[in-house]
């Protein structure tokens, strides 16, 4: 579906063959050389050349080198291992959302061997009251982190899913790279995206595993871009997969794809004259959101059963997170200086390196524009200054932190840097010098936390013995209070005077069944958070739990004598609207992509 030109190949326009080709004097000046040698075809005006039609393609000759693929992937490897050196040294890196993100694969593999494929309520989150973490966050990272942690030693896992990731940035890179650059430069491109100042934040001090899986999106994005330019309506498909997979992977991270989908499309779109660009965006993005309403619709139905609101409460709201911003918490305020050093050293490498690379503008106008606007524009809303936008434009407030945006700044960065400084004496010392900087800022300002061998094995301790851990405030149910809870309270209690004898036959995120054997009429106090999904059944008549104030958990009321309840977490209307809307986009999909293969057949015949 995807075709791309063989690496090493050289494409020669000729206008006569004797005993050998005659170059014309207007070919030449249609080539550029790369780094390595290799030439590249430009198109006679200087311009970036349109795609050539089947003919012209079949009057060139190619000569091919042999293509060496395992050589770019070794390369990314191993910078992505010398990334996690450290780990050797002082274990695992205890970001800020590393217990969010090592408990919910936990979770995720135990409700696994339950039988439940698709797990939606954290039953071991609020210590056991639960949670309806997997409605709202997004299955991509919980699922790879999940099936890891089912293959390898669960002391290794969250270092194999970082070199997984950062593996597949670099190879998303690496290809989009490859349009423009030398194999080589290509390799380093890919490199340092992969090992960029960032990353080094996320890894060391954020430990966001979504967000890092999200940024091998972003290449594949700016390559699928470029293709629209070239290919048209044929790019939908591939386009709307990416997008469908940004929202499966990290919500921040979707909402800026696109946005960043929709300027670069508007820049190429008046660059070329082409309103059709704008209208295969509008498309890919509304097909990629059917594709991924599996997820989406509950996330934004079942928002009103939760406290959402609490995910840009104070310390996570876009006017706490602007670079250099005093708040009053004194750690929040070292890690924003952190952030906001690296921030700022990566804008100002990004613009020494877009003035370096600038005779590649001459070369690639529309490309170099769309970039660099790109860069200009994540690095001004990282700043107090466009606190208007974060206000204004739809959803961008829920992405928290302005400087998120330097997950599509590093994109670029990577590029400039390969386009721009071509000695590798330079480019190494850049390389060190950007380390130095994040090193530094770890030192003086806010060192990493670590977990050792015996902390990863309490989480798993925890679990086991269904302890529980701690919840997340958004995901928490309305009139639920995670700070007001017994953490030793029972699974069943007696809301009041009665007597009661209990018997439990099942207690887990499917659902529970037990007998109360009541001396008189009560309500029954569960150690269960109450939600709208699930369905209380007392001696097989469906009955309506209520809620106890101060804590919000659910009460089940029950007659005297032998009682039988039965409780399901049941699949509501969104739920089931969402994956039929998904299953048939795929359908669709699936159609589109055999009809359109049929029909380049039929022209090629």
């Amino acid at each position: 579906m995807w075709e791309y030109p063989s690496e090493g190949t050289l494409h020669i326009g000729f206008s006569n063959v004797k005993t050998r080709l005659n170059v014309d004097l207007s070919a030449k000046r249609a080539c550029t050389l790369c780094g390595s040698g290799e030439i590249e075809s430009l198109g006679t005006s200087g311009k970036e050349s349109a795609p050539s039609s089947p003919r012209a393609a079949a009057s060139r000759v190619a000569v091919r080198e042999p293509a060496v693929l395992w050589t770019p992937l070794l390369a990314i490897s191993a910078t992505a291992f010398a990334v996690e050196t450290p780990f050797f040294f002082f274990g695992t890196p205890s970001g800020h959302d590393v217990e969010f993100h090592l408990y919910s694969w936990l979770e995720v593999l135990t409700q696994w061997k339950q039988g439940i494929l698709y797990p939606r309520w954290a039953s071991l989150a609020h210590f056991a009251y639960g949670e309806p973490r997997f409605v709202f966050y997004p299955p991509a990272s919980w699922t790879i982190g999940a099936a890891l942690s089912s293959i390898f030693p669960w002391t290794l896992v969250a270092s194999i899913y970082t070199w997984l990731v950062l593996v597949a940035a670099g190879t998303s890179m690496f290809l989009l790279a490859r349009k423009w650059l030398s194999r080589r430069d290509a390799v380093f491109a890919a490199a340092l995206y992969a090992a960029n100042p960032y990353h080094l934040v996320i890894v060391y001090w954020r430990s966001a595993f979504a967000e890092l899986l999200a940024s091998a999106l972003l290449p594949l994005l700016v390559l699928l871009i470029l293709r629209t330019r070239e290919d048209g309506r044929r790019v939908i498909v591939p386009l709307a997969l990416v997008l469908a997979a940004a929202w499966l992977t990290n919500a921040p991270a979707a909402v800026m794809i696109h946005y960043s989908l929709a300027l670069l499309l508007i820049v190429f779109a008046w660059n070329d004259r082409s309103p059709r660009l704008l209208s295969v965006g509008v498309v890919s993005v509304a097909l990629g959101a059917c594709l991924a309403a599996f997820y989406l619709l509950p996330a934004i139905y079942e928002q009103k059963w939760v406290n959402i609101a609490e995910s840009v409460s104070a310390g996570s709201r876009p006017q706490d997170n602007f670079l250099f911003i005093h708040t009053t918490d004194a750690d929040h305020d070292a890690f924003n200086r952190i952030i906001s050093w690296v921030a700022v050293m990566e804008i100002l490498v990004t613009f020494a390196a877009v003035w370096a690379g600038r005779l590649w503008r001459d070369e690639r106008r529309a490309v170099w524009n769309a970039l660099a606007g790109w860069a200009v524009v994540c690095s001004v809303v990282m700043f107090s200054v466009s606190g208007a936008l974060w206000d204004f434009l739809p959803k961008l407030r829920f992405m928290q932190f302005p400087w998120r945006w330097l997950l599509c700044l590093s994109m670029v960065l990577s590029v400039f840097v390969a386009v721009g400084v071509k000695r590798w004496g330079a480019r190494i010392a850049l390389c060190l010098a950007m380390a130095t900087v994040v090193a530094l800022a770890g030192q003086r300002i806010q060192p990493p936390w670590w977990d050792n061998a015996g902390d990863l094995r309490e989480m798993q301790d925890n679990m086991e013995s269904g302890t529980g851990y701690e919840g997340t405030d958004e995901y928490a149910p309305v009139g639920a209070d995670p700070a007001a809870i017994d953490k030793d309270a029972r699974r069943i209690t007696v809301d009041g005077p009665q007597h009661a004898a209990f018997h439990v036959f099942q207690w887990s995120a499917r659902g529970m069944v037990f007998t109360a054997e009541m001396s008189a009429p009560a309500k029954l106090a569960l150690r269960l958070f109450n939600y709208p999904a699930w369905q209380v059944e007392v001696n097989g008549r469906l009955v309506q739990p209520d809620t106890r104030e101060g804590t919000g958990q659910m009460l089940v009321p029950v007659e005297a004598g032998a009682n039988r309840v039965k409780i399901t977490f049941v699949r509501t209307w969104d739920r089931i609207v969402g994956a039929w809307i998904s299953v048939a986009s795929w359908v669709c999909l699936i159609v589109c992509a055999l009809v359109m293969r049929k029909s380049q057949g039929g022209l090629s015949g």
